[in-house]
């Protein structure tokens, strides 16, 4: 995707791509909406897709597959060993990563499942960046302990600094001296931090981090589910990478990993995942769980025609005027979200769009789930679905106290090649009359409330009928229309 400048002066992301095939999809009136919250608990989860215009949910899954994508999937050869489908997926991530080993998985967490149950003890403790939902579920079911060490940046929700993403060093060195390395099961980097605002990591930290685990004999394992927009940045924001290819950062940053899993339905928009691995002996401790849980060596509970669209994917996921668009259309948005004065993350990441309801809905104590409850008033002013990213994300605490977020982010994901930018401009538009309105909404409280994860399919409501006043203003500002 290129930046154009027009002759009005106006800079707008121009598609490198063209539409063939088109989905209708609904918008229903405001009060259908609050009716079909109400129906969903007021979890944006539990919609039902036919009662969303965009959703903007998550990227995962729901990224448009390219005509050679679809066209793959006619050759796939579904034999339960030896499928040549699987020979051609194996052999493109050997290519794209340098590893010689690779474990077939049905999604990332399934990774994470078998890398969990293989390296994670009772008391074990695993330094990262920062966590994702169900990587820290699988470590602590398994009796491991999350320790987030990611550089103070990062938690600043507006900055400029370029790499939020990066691992704070003196920290991981101090809880190696604090703890004992033995102690450590392994390091894990997320590219693109979700839960932040899809930020970066830097190739520099990364080597940094390499030469940390070499000293104390630490395995570093890379979720790459994300990998794609953080290759974008590193070749845009990070001055030795400027001259290099997407393919060479990529070998450069895999060659410092020991294990690298992905969910396909993020990277290589298909749906699927994998476990590369640098090393035959780790490989072979994992190895034995793909049966177990997943499905064959040789498919690992996906189906082989979405295998063939992935090994298309991770050619795509190579390309930088393919991955660009994600990231370009998410600075437009933010950019303009910004001259409106409407709180979000900054810079803008990958993934999608993060407004920070903390600031947006301030008055909003976050015990009642302010970024819960913007998601939900975004529903109701819009049809569009958006994902909670906050306190509501998060697990309570042993004594049943909630545990309380760094952040309160909607996150306003960007699928690849899946929106127009009228579509785009539709969201700020709604967002911009939500924010004129904020002192409307109030918060949300748990009325089913399941003991994991949550924010999947936990069901809430409001702490009064603010709602009712939210249509009423709806229909005295916009009228008739939707």
């Amino acid at each position: 995707m290129e930046q154009i400048k027009f002759f009005s002066g106006e800079q707008i992301p121009l598609e490198m791509h063209k539409v063939k095939i088109v989905q209708k999809i609904n918008l229903l009136p405001v009060e259908q909406r609050k009716a079909a919250m109400e129906e969903a608990g007021n979890n944006t989860f539990l919609l039902q897709n036919r009662d969303v215009y965009l959703d903007m949910l998550t990227d995962s899954g729901v990224n448009a597959m390219s005509d050679r994508q679809q066209a793959a999937m006619l050759i796939a050869d579904d034999s339960y060993a030896g499928s040549e489908t699987f020979t051609r997926m194996a052999n493109k991530l050997r290519e794209v990563f340098g590893m010689d080993y690779f474990l077939p998985v049905h999604q990332g967490r399934a990774a994470e499942n078998v890398i969990g149950q293989t390296f994670v003890e009772p008391g074990a403790i695993i330094p990262m960046n920062y966590h994702f939902t169900t990587t820290k579920a699988h470590i602590t079911i398994n009796g491991g302990l999350v320790e987030e060490i990611i550089t103070d940046e990062g938690l600043k929700v507006t900055s400029d600094h370029p790499f939020k993403g990066n691992m704070d060093l003196d920290k991981l060195n101090g809880l190696i001296d604090k703890h004992g390395a033995d102690k450590i099961a392994f390091v894990r980097m997320e590219a693109g931090t979700n839960l932040i605002g899809g930020q970066p990591f830097s190739l520099e930290n990364l080597r940094d981090i390499r030469e940390i685990c070499d000293k104390h004999g630490l395995m570093l394992v890379l979720d790459a589910s994300l990998l794609s927009d953080n290759l974008y940045f590193i070749k845009e924001r990070e001055a030795c990478c400027r001259d290099m290819s997407i393919r060479e950062i990529t070998l450069e940053l895999s060659g410092l990993c020991d294990i690298i899993y992905f969910s396909a339905r993020k990277l290589g928009c298909a749906r699927g995942g994998g476990i590369c691995v640098k090393e035959e002996a780790v490989f072979n401790k994992m190895r034995e769980l793909i049966p177990l849980y997943e499905g064959f060596l040789t498919y690992g509970g996906m189906s082989v025609r979405e295998m063939e669209a992935i090994t298309i994917g991770m050619d795509e996921a190579m390309d930088e005027e393919i991955i660009c668009q994600g990231p370009k259309f998410i600075s437009f948005m933010v950019d303009e979200l910004v001259k409106r004065g409407i709180p979000v993350v900054t810079p803008a990441g990958g993934l999608g769009c993060h407004v920070n309801a903390m600031e947006f809905l301030d008055h909003i104590p976050q015990n009642q789930y302010p970024a819960g409850a913007l998601a939900t008033a975004l529903y109701i002013a819009s049809g569009v679905r958006g994902m909670e990213r906050g306190t509501m994300s998060e697990q309570r605490n042993p004594d049943g106290s909630e545990e309380i977020s760094n952040m309160e982010l909607l996150r306003l994901a960007v699928p690849r090649r899946v929106f127009t930018l009228s579509q785009i401009k539709y969201v700020i538009d709604r967002l911009e009359w939500l924010y004129e309105n904020r002192n409307l909404v109030e918060g949300l409280t748990f009325v089913e409330e399941p003991k994991t994860l949550r924010f999947f399919f936990g069901r809430l409501e409001p702490v009064s009928p603010w709602q009712e006043k939210l249509v009423e203003k709806f229909r005295k500002d916009f009228g008739d229309s939707l």
